[in-house]
């Protein structure tokens, strides 16, 4: 098993991207610490995994406030023994609209929940990879930070800034064998989000219009997600960091 031994964090694994990656995790034989504000998704999916044979811890906490990820990290470490990766998942935005209709509140809380916390996550766990010799971060951004279109501006740039602080925290932590990398998926229906990036309900002519951008003709999935994200967690991938892997179906050549 590609993750036997380790111990990961997955933020926002109530449902979508998160739940796949840390059923994926799971089943390379991580142990889970499910994260998620939504407390029944989270139960669900660390009830699941456990069903299936894996072993998962579900941990209820807001990743904007450095007190809960503290909290987070001390239970990983109690629990199963340390830290290894994380997976910096949850994430937020406003619906598509004008840029000058999005409200500062809306503002904050796409930098808060997408930019503060991959920040508030470094912060309370380097100390303990440092401890450990190491540890790995991989961060989900998203193919808006680097193909940008009308209508998302404030979370495209909060995810632009998800991949150039990627870049330069493997720059910096490299020396302490902490290993940071990103994934940029492309919009897919499978997320809660769906129906904001979209702008109102997600459907069939909004499915084909998407669509039509995707080179290889289908939307990307939590499990083409959480396979370019257990790569990266991998032993397979132990001199790759700084490196951003667009799962897009070539929609950002």
């Amino acid at each position: 098993m590609r993750l036997n031994g380790k111990t990961a964090i997955v933020t926002g694994a109530g449902s979508g991207f998160g739940e796949g990656i840390a059923k994926r995790f799971a089943q390379e034989g991580a142990r889970v610490v499910v994260n998620d504000i939504n407390t029944q998704g989270g139960e669900r999916v660390a009830g699941e995994i456990a069903t299936a044979g894996g072993k998962a811890l579900f941990l209820r906490a807001d990743v904007t406030r450095g007190g809960e990820w503290a909290g987070m990290i001390g239970a990983a470490e109690t629990t199963f023994g340390g830290l290894d990766i994380i997976v910096n998942n949850a994430g937020w935005t406003h619906r598509n609209k004008p840029y000058l209709e999005v409200s500062e509140a809306e503002f904050d809380r796409v930098y808060a929940v997408n930019v503060k916390s991959v920040y508030l996550s470094a912060l309370h766990a380097v100390p303990v990879f440092r401890r450990r010799g190491g540890g790995c971060l991989v961060n989900i951004a998203s193919t808006a930070g680097l193909r940008p279109r009308p209508g998302l501006t404030v979370y495209n740039s909060s995810k632009a800034a998800v991949i150039l602080m990627s870049k330069s925290m493997a720059a910096e932590f490299g020396p302490d064998r902490i290993r940071v990398n990103c994934v940029n998926p492309v919009f897919s229906p499978h997320t809660a989000l769906s129906a904001e990036f979209a702008g109102g309900e997600v459907t069939e002519e909004t499915r084909k219009r998407f669509l039509a951008t995707i080179p290889l003709g289908r939307f990307s999935t939590p499990l083409d997600v959480a396979n370019a994200c257990l790569y990266l967690a991998s032993d397979e991938a132990a001199f790759v960091s700084g490196a951003c892997i667009e799962v897009d179906g070539a929609r950002c050549v």
